[in-house]
């Protein structure tokens, strides 16, 4: 048997769409908790796909590598003093939506609020905005290839 035909009897065929929207919510909260909570550029890097690009509404391309994206969060972060400020990033109930794209992954869409808390205080909502991720399915878990963040604007109480 050759190797390439060993490896594909040892990788998984894409989850269904329960399992799938499960497994990407555990993700997305991974990849949101390690890029606004924490300095772990380690599983920023495994989150992400080495072509990983991102489009912003307000700063167009920020990245197109998941290389450069970690290291400048790695540089942010390393900056950042958790005991002055600190941010987090909520999705909204019930806006996550996944559908999937064939066997090859799976498309997220959802929105977001964003809070911030500086000099201890508590968090507070300070803005709201949309996102479209792209996982891509590697027949063992869900790694993100792009993600599309727009419709940024102030925090709004519903």
């Amino acid at each position: 048997m050759s190797i390439l035909a060993a490896l594909a009897l040892t990788i998984a065929p894409v989850p269904d769409l329960e399992t799938t929207t499960a497994r990407i919510a555990e993700r997305d909260a991974l990849l949101f908790e390690t890029f606004f909570e924490r300095c772990d550029p380690q599983t920023a890097l495994r989150l992400l796909d080495d072509d990983f690009r991102m489009l912003h509404d307000l700063g167009g391309m920020v990245a197109d590598s998941a290389e450069a994206f970690v290291a400048d969060y790695e540089k942010t972060c390393s900056e950042r003093d958790p005991a002055t400020y600190r941010s987090k990033r909520e999705i909204v109930p019930g806006s996550r939506s996944v559908q999937m794209l064939g066997d090859w992954g799976a498309l997220e869409e959802g929105e977001h609020t964003f809070h911030e808390s500086n000099g201890g205080a508590p968090f507070k909502p300070t803005g709201k905005a949309r996102y479209i991720h792209t996982w891509r399915w590697t027949g063992t878990d869900f790694i993100l290839v792009e993600s599309l963040s727009v419709d940024h604007g102030p925090y709004q109480d519903e």
